[in-house]
């Protein structure tokens, strides 16, 4: 069953990971499991400290040249009946203002992980402008 706007988000905030899709300005499309919070219409996640191969990321240089993503969170069961998924599409950009601590603030209240150390790379903040989602039951 579709889930309304209200559930959708509550269910995409309460998840743990979420997938990241973009694409460059070819539409080469790019996948990546991202930590992330929300608050009202907008995702955040950040660059952080968690091993990768450069901070010089795909992701990133996504957005530059293409702005409109994707998220998706989910929860798989046995149980059929259990499964949903919620996605967020938006526009997305690199902060580099004020607001990036804020931001941080964020990822540190709903990660214990960031407490110890808050990220220090790119911010990517989301604005939402669909909310989809569907369950089972």
């Amino acid at each position: 069953m579709r889930l309304s706007t209200v559930e959708t988000r509550t269910r995409f905030a309460a998840a743990r990971v979420a997938r990241f899709a973009s694409a460059d300005s070819r539409g080469v499309p790019h996948l990546v499991p991202v930590t992330f919070a929300v608050r009202d219409d907008t995702v955040v996640f950040a660059v952080d400290h968690k091993p990768k191969s450069s901070t010089a990321l795909r992701r990133l240089a996504n957005i530059a040249e293409n702005p409109a993503v994707s998220f998706l969170a989910d929860s798989y069961d046995e149980d059929w009946t259990r499964l949903w998924w919620a996605r967020a599409d938006g526009v997305a950009r690199v902060v580099a203002d004020a607001s990036r601590e804020e931001f941080v603030g964020w990822l540190v209240e709903k990660y214990p992980q960031y407490a110890e150390h808050p990220p220090e790379h790119a911010v990517v903040a989301t604005e939402v402008h669909t909310w989809r989602g569907w369950a089972g039951s």
